[in-house]
């Protein structure tokens, strides 16, 4: 019997963990690459119901991992980072339309403010939601996860500093939302293998990276690899990011230059 199932675990195929940013109306063009139209959204939840996928929890691939658990035989994880008030206003009642479940990483000490990070980088600001509709996502079924105090590159900064963004993130939240806060996704993408050791330390279950891919078995679980989602991607691209986590122009291309190599 154990046989049979470690086969199984195994041959299961990695599974697709989605990263959204900002999903708007009216994308600015300094912020376009990681916006997406409502539109595009809604066509994209839409062709992931008729496809079969079913959106699932962090805490069930992690248990699937650990035995504990059987997943649906198409499952997709969909994560926003940064907590932008316009996820909440327009992604939402697009999930809640499929009735699919989602995880928002909220940078905890700016709740309510704005994405003051991207004035420095990009000369643009976006509201960012506040503890109150955070308390109502989980009221309707998502789940909120940490994205730091102040969403600094955790790698550039000691330990002690980093020890100190991540516990007060999930402290803060824990005691705002009333929920046990789990799961965490860098900022900017950026850790070293002391900021995954911190992380757990600091109580989190996962931590989501930047790191383009699908999600295997034996993905680490304070690194998870994801897969971005592009405002610039058309639903064919979507399609096939969830199978090989690149848009059509990335695949294609690397399959010429594979070719290409074995030609040489």
């Amino acid at each position: 019997m154990w046989e049979q199932e470690l086969l199984t675990h195994l041959s299961a195929p990695p599974i697709p963990i989605l990263m959204y940013h900002q999903v708007t109306p009216r994308p600015l063009p300094a912020f376009r690459k990681y916006a997406v139209t409502p539109k595009a959204f809604s066509a994209q939840m839409k062709w992931l119901a008729w496809a079969g996928y079913v959106p699932i929890q962090l805490d069930d691939w992690l248990n699937f991992r650990s035995d504990r658990t059987r997943l649906a035989s198409r499952p997709v994880i969909i994560t926003f980072d940064d907590g932008l008030e316009d996820c909440a206003e327009y992604a939402v009642p697009i999930l809640q339309a499929h009735g699919f479940t989602a995880i928002f990483y909220l940078v905890a000490g700016l709740m309510g403010q704005t994405s003051r990070w991207l004035r420095l980088e990009r000369g643009i600001e976006f509201p960012l939601m506040d503890w109150a509709t955070a308390r109502q996502l989980l009221a309707c079924g998502f789940q909120c996860g940490s994205h730091s105090m102040s969403h600094p590159r955790l790698a550039a900064l000691s330990a002690a500093d980093c020890y100190e963004e991540l516990l007060r993130s999930r402290q803060l939240l824990e005691d705002k939302l009333g929920q046990e806060i789990k799961h965490l996704a860098y900022p900017h993408g950026s850790f070293t293998e002391q900021v995954k050791v911190v992380a757990a330390e600091t109580g989190y279950r996962s931590a989501c990276s930047v790191r383009i891919g699908l999600s295997p078995c034996d993905d680490d679980p304070m690194a998870l690899r994801r897969v971005p989602v592009n405002g610039q991607d058309s639903l064919l691209d979507f399609i096939c990011r969830l199978r090989t986590a690149r848009s059509v122009r990335e695949f294609m291309g690397n399959g010429v230059r594979a070719l290409v190599g074995k030609v040489r």
